[in-house]
């Protein structure tokens, strides 16, 4: 099990520094003058060149480079060229809306969708099955933001009983924010129930076809003690992979929901940085969710691990 997680942790640590390389690169390349966009049109070469000289940017890519490595390996990600702030005080500021929303939204879509895939695979070919992945199909075609659109509809305008959009903060009381987070986090989790659900079934279908499954059967075990004691957890591995790239994507891709919601997390922090060429915050949060979804992945495969010994034993 030790080799296993070394190895696990090796290919994270390399992963990481080629997605840094790669980060640094792309937006390197990427037309624009951060100095030009802070100080206008109007500005004099002189004082663009002591802006570019206060920001680091006269130097050569490979030292600025290297200089931000060392400050993301420090939690040193430097200040912002927009808001001339520290890059990790916008961070913990966006963080605390962004990461409880895509928890809540992870929460709610294995919550939806594993007893859905439970049914539907335990009903094969029946109406039941029919409705559900008919049902989880139309949630598969459904964009969340059009979704989100329509829950701000119904919920925010005609039934008034949660906010259209915006983020009071924690500071105004836990449940008043977790108010502002039910919309977005239902807009975001049905699509992605609708997926695992899909997957869940499948899954299950395929583990219930082995021959251990009917030998059991055939012993007189209970179907229903089947699909639990045995199925559930040999089908486990195709779900937990599903379910480790949806936190991924809730945590790094929740753009348009951010927007759609007016929502100060992450997703639109990286927008605005965009936008306002403020390279620093762009490398420094998309560096941070890099590292978020490798460790996520890592601890998907130690699930792996946890829930199929014959991957132990071959360590």
């Amino acid at each position: 099990m030790t080799a296993y997680i070394l190895k696990r942790l090796g290919i994270g640590i390399a992963t990481l520094l080629v997605a840094s390389l790669v980060v640094f690169a792309v937006l390197e390349i990427l037309p624009g003058d951060p100095a030009q966009l802070m100080l206008g049109l109007n500005a004099t070469p002189e004082t663009l060149e002591a802006l570019r000289q206060q920001m680091g940017l006269h130097q050569p890519w490979p030292v600025r480079y290297l200089s931000w490595l060392g400050g993301l390996l420090t939690l040193d990600f430097g200040r912002s060229y927009t808001y001339s702030v520290p890059v990790i005080d916008l961070v913990r500021e966006r963080a605390v809306v962004s990461l409880p929303l895509a928890a809540i939204s992870l929460l709610l879509s294995t919550a939806i969708a594993i007893p859905v895939g439970i049914f539907a695979a335990s009903r094969r070919g029946r109406a039941g099955d029919t409705l559900s992945m008919g049902t989880a199909q139309l949630g598969v075609a459904i964009p969340n933001f059009w979704f989100g659109l329509l829950l701000i509809y119904v919920f925010a305008v005609w039934l008034r009983l949660v906010p259209a959009g915006g983020f009071p903060g924690w500071g105004a009381g836990v449940w008043p924010a977790l108010k502002a987070l039910i919309l977005p986090a239902i807009a975001l989790a049905l699509p992605q129930a609708a997926i695992l659900a899909r997957v869940t079934r499948s899954a299950l279908l395929d583990v219930l076809n082995e021959d251990y499954i009917r030998t059991a059967r055939a012993k007189g075990m209970p179907r229903r003690y089947v699909l639990w004691r045995h199925a559930l957890r040999n089908a486990m591995i195709p779900v937990l992979t599903i379910i480790g790239l949806q936190f991924a994507f809730l945590l790094a891709g929740t753009i348009i929901i951010e927007n759609v919601f007016y929502l100060p997390g992450l997703g639109r922090l990286i927008f605005q940085a965009i936008t306002q060429r403020d390279l620093i915050v762009v490398e420094s949060v998309v560096m941070l969710l890099v590292a978020a979804v490798i460790l996520v992945n890592f601890l998907v495969d130690l699930s792996y691990a946890a829930v199929d010994p014959r991957l132990r034993a071959r360590q």
